[in-house]
């Protein structure tokens, strides 16, 4: 986790300077036009929420996509908070966006929790635009789901809820046996009774349980209970159900009946935990530990990587070594084959390892450990060879000071891999990453296209800080391969605010 100091350290120095800072300053957010809006009827048949924040979902939901962002300015110019319009786009989006596939149209839910994040890094004079961009990427993935089929969330079969005394087991048997309706009846009774720490816990385990999605399954689970976490558990029945219901998506047959390729890393892996040495939670952090498990993930089979992983453990390593190899695995993945597979094993072992960190079940903790080591040759596939991220080289910088900032994030729009050796360049004779970390995520606010950029930068820009210092500087210069550069065109969003507030 971020230190204070260094968050402090981050809000304070994260301004962008030279041409970065000529992309377009942000401070017309704060001109915000009145606008009412009407309100209509709900449909009896749909989820309802608490009367405190039922109204201004609906405004979300029924506000044509092109009035959106002016109703809810004019709702914050009147007092309308923070929490309260991060409560209802997501729950707004839960009731309105299918989660099955668990991504395409659903990002509109994945994506809440890193704008929230890129939010609460970024000056005050930033804050709102990832929110609006989420808002206005919610009506895009509504419209979706209408196109679709106009899926929307019922409400509980309130007969079949069992008793608070009973709703753990039965979710577990409803999971278990992917049961869709006796886990949705389960898991009201779970959120209605048991603590958040305890639901948190228990969706890992199922969030880490196959390889269907490509990682969105344990993004799920690590983004709602983050987003939870800070608009309050009041609201998170719903949440639950759309996280429940996403999770037991499947192909073909029953899982639970049928030896199917998604499911195996899990179950072998679950015979693994028990093979742990007891102290497994000390050990020592080793730079070649790293290496041997970057090389499994290079080259091994998801089997032989969940193996190498408990083999470093018992012979005394650190979990944190073995992290240092995932988060650096990954990102080599992307510099290999830029694209949307190679980024999700970034997001999804940015998931894993929130998990893992915070999460008190003992086996439940190595397991996260376990399949994300056995995840990451699945993204992989047949890439054996290429760049490798513990050996490109720094590449010398040609402008001084400030505009060193701009020469590498030109350089992203033109030659990754140059641009990846100056950002290692820099970030070795720099102390403090911040000026380089809050170019990058502002350049998302000006440049993002879709709810990757916003998922991916937000995971590497908190993960720097989860690596070694032996390794965070190239996990970060990888990074680029996904990141926006200054060349880019702004997106649309930032050019139809201006409009909207007349800037």
């Amino acid at each position: 986790m971020t230190t204070a100091f260094t968050r402090r350290s981050f809000l304070g120095r994260a301004a962008v300077t030279g041409a970065l800072a000529g992309l377009g300053e942000l401070g017309f957010l704060s001109r915000l036009p009145s606008v009412s809006a009407a309100e209509a009827k709900l449909n009896p048949n749909l989820v309802r929420f608490g009367p405190d924040i039922e109204p201004l979902v609906r405004l979300l939901e029924e506000t044509p996509r092109e009035r959106l962002l002016e109703e809810v300015a004019a709702r914050i110019r009147r007092g309308l908070s923070y929490r309260e319009t991060l409560t209802a786009l997501l729950l707004a989006a839960v009731r309105n966006v299918q989660p099955r596939p668990l991504g395409f149209k659903f990002h509109a839910v994945l994506v809440i929790n890193a704008a929230h994040l890129a939010s609460l890094s970024s000056p005050e004079s930033d804050r709102w635009l990832p929110i609006f961009w989420a808002l206005d990427h919610f009506k895009d993935s509504q419209a979706r789901n209408l196109s679709e089929g106009a899926w929307t969330m019922s409400r509980v079969e309130e007969a079949a809820v069992p008793p608070a005394h009973k709703a753990a087991k039965a979710f577990h048997d409803a999971m278990d046996n992917w049961d869709e309706s006796a886990a949705d009846a389960a898991v009201t009774a779970l959120a209605r009774s048991a603590g958040s720490q305890e639901i948190f816990e228990t969706f890992c385990r199922y969030g880490a349980r196959d390889f269907r999605a490509i990682g969105h399954k344990a993004i799920y689970v690590a983004n709602s209970w983050r987003t939870l976490e800070c608009i309050g558990w009041q609201h998170a029945e719903p949440v639950l159900r759309s996280l429940a219901y996403g999770l037991l998506e499947h192909e073909g047959e029953n899982p639970a009946k049928r030896d199917a390729p998604p499911d195996r890393p899990f179950r072998r892996n679950v015979e693994l935990v028990d093979k742990f040495r007891p102290d497994w939670l000390t050990g020592r952090v080793d730079v070649a530990a790293t290496g041997e498990m970057l090389d499994t993930v290079r080259h091994g089979s998801s089997e032989q990587a969940s193996d190498k992983a408990l083999e470093l453990i018992n012979r005394g390593v650190a979990a944190q070594s073995i992290w240092d190899a995932h988060f650096s695995g990954a990102t080599e993945l992307l510099m290999r084959r830029p694209g949307i597979v190679s980024l999700h094993a970034v997001t999804a072992t940015n998931a894993f390892h929130f998990a893992f960190e915070n999460n008190g079940h003992d086996a439940t903790r190595r397991l996260l450990l376990l399949q994300n080591a056995a995840y990451l040759p699945l993204y992989r596939g047949d890439i054996l060879k290429g760049v490798q991220v513990d050996r490109f080289e720094p590449i010398a910088l040609e402008a001084p000071g400030t505009g060193a900032i701009d020469e590498i994030f030109a350089e992203v729009s033109r030659d990754r891999l140059v641009a990846a050796g100056k950002m290692l360049s820099y970030l070795q004779n720099n102390q403090d990453p911040a000026t380089v970390i809050g170019a990058a995520r502002r350049l998302v606010f000006l440049k993002g296209q879709d709810a990757h950029d916003y998922k991916f930068s937000s995971a590497v820009l908190e993960d720097y800080y989860h690596a070694s210092p032996a390794w965070r500087h190239r996990f970060l210069a990888a990074s680029v391969f996904n990141l926006r550069g200054s060349g880019s065109a702004d997106n649309e969003l930032v050019k139809r605010t201006r409009a909207a507030l007349g800037a």
